[in-house]
């Protein structure tokens, strides 16, 4: 049986150090399955010119790539090893599917890579691999991406996506219930999920009700098509959690599983 794929909508980074619903929902996904060979990550702030590029290091840093948080924010760690094994084979099984990946064994991990993990597997014991955002980019060619990798999970790797169904910091609104709008995307999304109407989603910018609001970019949503694109026929998708923060910042997160 493949092992489960994931979307994480990682909310603020400080998620880091709160203990609440969002943040158990998380942990109590992870343990209750066995632990991935390897994590795969495609995070909203990885976004990098060109063709998606395949962190490589065997012990890659943390990104800080925030400001204005408790300075315990900035003492965290996440000493998980990197896989340049995996690595290689990562990139050229999207080689092969003509998105002529790059190396890097340079850039460390963001914040969309690391807090996400801490919640999950924070024994820092399982291996990972960041992808990049690559831009240009399309669903189609994030689904492509999902494509070309979904065999690993049957090798018992975890293909993760982090970002954010709605996300909008321009709207933000108080306490955790959502505004109308961003209420009704989240929605529109959810019940596509619930059939696996991939299509549909793709044309989510036209056909979900306020989409310039809750996707005023791209980047938050885009690594949801990476983890659909590798759904296999007998996959569903499981909720993980769902909520909101800040009126515009939906949590919701779901695993493709097979039943």
């Amino acid at each position: 049986m493949p092992f489960p794929a994931l979307f994480v909508s990682h909310g603020a980074p400080s998620a880091a150090l709160e203990d609440d619903a969002y943040t158990r929902a998380l942990g109590a996904w992870a343990r209750g399955r066995p632990r991935p060979r390897a994590i795969v990550v495609v995070s909203a702030h990885g976004e990098a010119q060109g063709p998606p590029r395949v962190s490589s290091a065997a012990h890659p840093d943390l990104i800080f790539d925030f400001y204005g948080f408790p300075p315990p924010l900035y003492q965290l760690k996440y000493p998980a090893p990197g896989a340049p094994d995996l690595s290689r084979e990562i990139a050229k099984a999207l080689d092969a599917a003509g998105a002529e990946p790059v190396l890097d064994g340079v850039r460390g991990w963001d914040h969309g890579v690391w807090v996400p993990l801490l919640l999950l597997y924070p024994d820092a014991d399982v291996p990972v691999i960041q992808l990049s955002l690559p831009v240009p980019r399309s669903p189609s060619s994030m689904l492509a991406m999902g494509a070309a990798l979904a065999p690993f999970r049957d090798r018992g790797v975890l293909l993760l996506g982090t970002g954010g169904v709605v996300h909008n910091l321009r709207r933000l609104g108080d306490g955790d219930g959502a505004l109308p709008w961003a209420a009704a995307f989240d929605e529109w999304i959810a019940a596509r999920l619930e059939t696996l109407d991939v299509e549909a989603l793709q044309g989510y910018a036209t056909a979900a009700p306020h989409a310039d609001l809750a996707v005023p970019t791209t980047e938050h949503l885009d690594p949801i098509f990476f983890v659909l694109g590798s759904r296999g026929p007998r996959d569903r998708a499981v909720g993980v959690y769902e909520g909101f923060r800040y009126g515009s910042l939906s949590l919701r997160s779901f695993a493709l599983a097979t039943p």
